[in-house]
């Protein structure tokens, strides 16, 4: 049962909060449970403000809200040891929140617009080496009893791998989706479609899974099925791969996307430019592919100092 949220501010900016959340319900189609993440990190503000201020906030008391405010709320959920992405988002929150009561001309405040989001820390994606995502592919058909369920994952780890797509892309292809081009036209975020290299092992792989597959598929229907013969769920795979990083003795970064990010540090090893790889990972941004330069860097550190511990032995 969720804990109730409790908003330590007047009526009247209680009930523009009510107003508010149906907003993000009806116009911007929310989920309930994003809504309630906006609202907890609303109230986490008005309490702040009810302490700074010794009353109850209303709306005249909102909009005379100034910077000092503002990061002085940053700083106490900084003080708390809030991981910095938390904060950002509640930040975003506040912005938002703000920004409705502006458009409804209830008040405007500009002193939040000025307030910079903390800087995030820069995680780097977390590849596997060749020989350990080969190893991960080749294990894949040790971890189930039923022949074609290892079969099927090994064709889905090689299309990862392969082609570098999201799990959530792999799993929401259709038999007929792999013809006999060497291209995959796949609709990634946003509906944006882009083509991606189908491999010659891919389309071996994923022809081995469907022949031993005991369900019987014709065009249009799932590809990657479950062991009750449904669209095969993201969740299956990422156990599938808990078990084989237990079985490799590999780190919990081994996830779905992993191999993703593992065909994205390989292909800039190899010399491929960035622009190409963005096209082929449909990133919208360069700058997120430039993630992969900072990947490649910080595996040659690793590498120069195990070199350097062989030499002093």
């Amino acid at each position: 049962m969720k804990k109730e949220i409790i908003y330590k501010a007047s009526e009247d900016v209680k009930l523009h909060i009510k107003h508010w959340q149906n907003w993000l319900r009806s116009e911007r189609r929310y989920s309930e449970h994003t809504v309630d993440s906006y609202s907890r990190d609303l109230a986490l503000f008005l309490n702040f403000i009810e302490q700074r201020l010794q009353k109850m906030p209303n709306i005249s008391d909102l909009q005379d809200l100034n910077i000092r405010d503002f990061r002085a709320f940053l700083s106490y959920r900084n003080d708390k040891y809030i991981e910095k992405s938390s904060i950002a988002r509640e930040l975003s929150t506040l912005r938002n929140f703000f920004k409705w009561l502006k458009r409804r001309k209830i008040l405007q405040n500009s002193a939040i617009s000025v307030i910079r989001s903390p800087r995030r820390a820069k995680v780097l994606p977390k590849a596997l080496d060749v020989d350990q995502t080969f190893n991960v592919i080749d294990a894949a058909g040790d971890v189930y009893k039923k022949e074609w369920q290892g079969l099927r994952d090994t064709a889905i780890f090689t299309i990862l791998y392969g082609s570098g797509l999201r799990i959530s892309e792999a799993l929401a292809l259709n038999v007929g989706d792999i013809d006999h081009n060497n291209f995959l036209k796949i609709k990634g975020k946003g509906n944006k479609e882009r083509l991606v290299p189908l491999l010659p092992v891919v389309k071996e792989n994923i022809n081995a899974y469907l022949a031993a597959c005991p369900y019987r598929l014709t065009n249009g229907d799932p590809l990657f099925l479950g062991a009750r013969g449904d669209r095969l769920s993201p969740r299956i795979v990422q156990r599938s791969l808990e078990k084989i990083r237990t079985l490799l003795g590999l780190p919990d970064t081994l996830t779905p996307h992993a191999l993703r990010h593992s065909f994205a540090t390989h292909l800039l090893a190899e010399g491929t430019d960035l622009r190409s790889i963005q096209e082929l990972l449909g990133h919208a941004s360069l700058t997120t592919t430039q993630r992969y330069t900072d990947v490649q860097i910080d595996t040659l550190q690793k590498e120069y100092q195990k070199a350097r511990l062989l030499e002093n032995h």
